[in-house]
């Protein structure tokens, strides 16, 4: 039969907790790691997430402003007071 996780006996050691000095030395053999985007790809992603931006809200302040004229048509309709 195999041992399953559940099976499994518990660490009786606790982990150890990294020291600053270990912790930046990975972080930064971790970056050494990382492919960075050149320059003419960093202006392109820019560009992109800028229009995106610009986009995104234009479509807010259309509904922003369709709202706030449908509630100032329902409360002109059906806010007046019955005596007026």
């Amino acid at each position: 039969m195999t041992q399953t996780d559940a099976d499994a006996k518990p660490d009786k050691e606790p982990k150890r907790r990294t020291g600053p000095v270990t912790f930046t030395k990975q972080v930064v053999g971790e970056l050494r790691k990382v492919r960075w985007p050149t320059r003419r790809e960093l202006v392109t992603y820019t560009i992109v997430v800028l229009v995106f931006v610009v986009v995104v809200l234009g479509y807010v302040s259309l509904l922003d402003w369709g709202f706030g004229e449908a509630i100032t048509w329902l409360y002109g309709t059906f806010g007046r007071p019955a005596g007026v």
